[in-house]
């Protein structure tokens, strides 16, 4: 239910949307005797389009996000196993077209190769059911896995997951899967605006990982004067940020995370 919901809510909430329902209610009741109310909601809704698509709001919602964490630094011992979690891969048209398809968080996949052979002791975990509503539902891990197979990652390495469709989720099967004993130095790759939340999630099953970022989708803190060129471009910046910090939010209201807004811990 909560997958469910979440999906609903989050399409509604998320900017593009929420500006694009916004324009068309105005657009409505200009045709109604609520003329006046309709140019005034279309009026704010051609505000919140400029807004969102072109000033650095997007930056400014994403920054916090994204570096909260640091990039992780190769220090101490090797690690015993490395967690990848779903989301870059377009499992549905991966299946479609028998190719190998992924969409703007490649990135996690990419580190995943390149751990797998930098950690060659390591376990390699892959994290990642499907999150389709309608249609045929087509996990990720076993694409992933056959990816890291033809890589040269020996089988008896590799771990799947492929039922979670939540972070939450994420967190719970993988632990289950994992089993981590007391020690074990267990990396968590993921995009580097959902670190928080993926991490809060680990935290509370239980589960003590090291964060790995990767997908920046800004160059710093330096991007957060930096206006978009197209309107495109600052509205799907800003709905990856709004739908994250509902994220953040709903899951600690439902008790998913740790905390509202996990951070780095510090060392002993």
């Amino acid at each position: 239910m909560f997958f469910g919901l979440s999906r609903i809510i989050g399409f509604f909430v998320v900017p593009s949307n929420a500006v694009a329902m916004l324009c068309a209610l105005g657009v409505l009741l200009l045709a109604t005797r609520f003329h006046d109310a309709g140019t005034r909601v279309l009026i704010a809704g051609v505000l919140a389009l400029l807004v969102f698509g072109y000033s650095p709001l997007g930056n400014w919602l994403l920054l916090p996000l994204s570096e909260r964490f640091p990039a992780w630094s190769a220090q101490g011992r090797a690690p015993d196993g490395v967690i990848v979690l779903g989301g870059a891969i377009d499992s549905e048209r991966s299946h479609a077209r028998g190719s190998l398809e992924m969409d703007a968080s490649a990135e996690r996949i990419v580190t995943m190769l390149q751990l797998a052979r930098r950690f060659p002791a390591a376990r390699i975990v892959f994290s990642g059911g499907s999150n389709s509503l309608i249609g045929e539902a087509v996990p990720e891990a076993p694409i992933a896995g056959d990816l890291l197979e033809d890589f040269g990652t020996a089988r008896s390495r590799i771990l799947l997951e492929g039922e979670s469709r939540t972070t939450a989720e994420n967190a719970a099967f993988t632990r289950e899967l994992v089993a981590p004993k007391p020690g074990e130095r267990w990396l968590l790759v993921t995009s580097a605006y959902h670190m928080p939340r993926a991490v809060g999630a680990f935290r509370k099953a239980g589960f003590e990982v090291e964060a790995y970022p990767v997908d920046w989708r800004t160059r710093g803190w330096s991007d957060a004067w930096t206006p978009f060129v197209t309107a495109s471009a600052g509205l799907a910046r800003s709905d990856v940020a709004v739908h994250e910090w509902i994220g953040l939010i709903a899951y600690w209201l439902t008790g998913r995370t740790s905390e509202l807004f996990p951070g780095p811990r510090r060392a002993n």
